[in-house]
């Protein structure tokens, strides 16, 4: 089977790293990636700077990336002004994010999930040439609101389907989740809204996410994200565990038979490059989510 990775080092990866990572450095591993093989990249959040320093360049890192034939470049959100900076600055494909729990939505986005969606859903309607996909935040367990009910994951699906959007991310956003419900959440809302893409976002902790991943793929999930060297986190989400790592998955899906397109060696050479720009770029201090 084909399974598709997009690596979300740049944006997940780095913006909970207590460092800055130059715009140059961001584009020299985003080459290393295109080289390996990926196809599907996460470069960039267009989020509040002061909140998210780590994600100040995205205008920069955006504009500056080479056109390869084939690579898709994409970019997250979590309200209308972030999709509009998305835009200006030349995005074709735009992530965008709410959760799936009131309470760290407040905490993430700095609005109840109904505000957020609103916003959001005006934004996507005023732009029809953007490629717009939705990410939904502790879609399986929140650190203040402990596991999500799934009939409240699928109101946020149903929202986003009601925006036009018909490429749906969930995200375990701790790496917590066991893979029994993270699948019991899948099936309520492909059962209940079968005509729509769903992949999967998962962190990692206990290295329980790859069972996690064998299981989707056996149910048909067919795209996964994950980071160079297993880092991410979340800053708004206390306890949230680094992101399933590129090369762990790249060769977990290669042994089990299916393909990638992605090289294990170049990858490889990916993820020692990154490892030596996170640990030699300048620190950004302790980020404080009340800013």
């Amino acid at each position: 089977m084909r399974v598709e990775v997009t690596d979300v080092f740049l944006r997940d990866g780095l913006q909970d790293e207590p460092v800055i990572v130059s715009t140059a450095h961001k584009l020299e591993i985003a080459e290393a990636l295109v080289d390996a093989g990926l196809k599907r990249i996460e470069v960039a959040s267009f989020v509040n700077p002061k909140r998210v320093p780590q994600m100040a360049d995205a205008a920069d890192v955006l504009t500056s990336l080479p056109a390869v034939p084939g690579v898709v470049y994409t970019s997250l959100a979590l309200n209308g002004r972030g999709i509009q900076r998305a835009a200006d600055a030349g995005a074709t494909d735009i992530q965008v994010v709410t959760s799936a729990s009131q309470a760290h939505s407040n905490a993430n986005a700095g609005h109840a999930i109904e505000d957020a969606l609103a916003s959001l859903g005006a934004a996507v309607a005023e732009l029809p040439d953007v490629r717009f996909f939705a990410g939904i935040s502790t879609a399986f367990t929140c650190p203040f609101e402990g596991a999500i009910n799934p009939s409240h994951l699928l109101r946020v699906v149903r929202a986003f389907k009601g925006m036009g959007l018909t490429d749906i991310g969930l995200a375990d956003t701790l790496g917590t989740t066991p893979t029994a419900q993270v699948m019991a959440s899948l099936h309520h809302v492909r059962e209940a809204e079968p005509d729509l893409t769903y992949y999967l976002h998962l962190h990692n902790a206990h290295s329980q996410a790859l069972a996690t991943v064998s299981a989707a793929v056996e149910s048909g999930v067919v795209r996964f994200d994950a980071a160079l060297g297993g880092y991410g986190g979340c800053p708004f989400a206390p306890g949230a565990h680094g992101n399933i790592a590129t090369e762990e998955l790249v060769r977990h899906l290669h042994d089990a038979g299916h393909q990638t397109g992605i090289d294990e060696d170049r990858l490889a050479e990916a993820v020692r490059l990154a490892r030596d720009v996170v640990a030699h770029s300048p620190g950004a201090g302790v980020l404080d989510p009340a800013r």
